[in-house]
């Protein structure tokens, strides 16, 4: 089952708009979970003690991953086999990964595949059908909350692909997946001094984006 979306921390201006409305966006539309990464079908070639290991890592952390890749710019068509990436390196290295540091190696793991995605993306200019909205055809949006929904994420994909990719994780972390300063220095490896800086320089940049797309405080999507 997915997990709902942490809530954003942020109650500023245009982030309010934007930020609170991306969490639910950027999560899975559908209450069934995302198929698992075809890595799990090595846990067979794993000792019983790391096939457990590495299902306790997919579980804990797939919904996670899978958000981070969305606000680090993998676009919804590829998400799923950019997660499976993810996880596949890690059943590779399971060895290598120190225990308690598995959502620490999963984010670094899953910033490069995004940071390789973004810019096949860049090279590949072609619109790729909107894939937000796929879930719960029972609730039957009309099509002027569908356009605003996609306006909004569109909007967002438009900021955090403007972020330095520093700052950008940060904000993911913090105002999307509500993450703390201290949680988010773990996975980075970076002191908490760091965090606070690149957290306040990516809400300056992120406002500085919104007021230039006209959101005001009180949208919403």
């Amino acid at each position: 089952m997915i997990n709902p979306p942490s809530p954003g921390h942020s109650s500023e201006g245009g982030m309010t708009a934007i930020a609170t409305a991306a969490a639910p966006l950027i999560a899975p539309a559908s209450a069934e979970a995302p198929a698992l990464p075809k890595s799990r079908e090595r846990e067979g070639a794993l000792s019983r003690a790391d096939a457990a290991r590495f299902r306790q890592m997919v579980d804990a952390n797939f919904d996670f991953i899978w958000r981070s890749l969305r606000g680090l710019g993998v676009r919804p068509g590829a998400i799923d086999d950019a997660a499976q990436q993810v996880f596949w390196t890690a059943s590779q290295k399971l060895s290598s990964v120190v225990v308690g540091s598995e959502r620490a190696f999963l984010f670094a793991t899953a910033r490069g595949i995004a940071a390789n995605a973004r810019r096949a993306q860049q090279r590949n200019r072609e619109l790729q059908g909107d894939e937000i909205l796929e879930g719960h055809p029972d609730r039957g949006p009309d099509p002027e909350q569908i356009a605003s929904t996609r306006e909004v994420r569109r909007i967002l994909d438009r900021i955090l692909d403007g972020l330095a990719e520093d700052v950008r994780e940060i904000f993911v972390l913090y105002e999307l997946e509500g993450q703390t300063s201290s949680e988010i220095s773990e996975i980075l490896g970076i002191p908490m001094g760091t965090v606070a800086s690149r957290l306040r320089r990516a809400r300056e940049e992120f406002q500085s984006a919104a007021r230039r797309h006209h959101v005001a405080p009180g949208d919403k999507p």
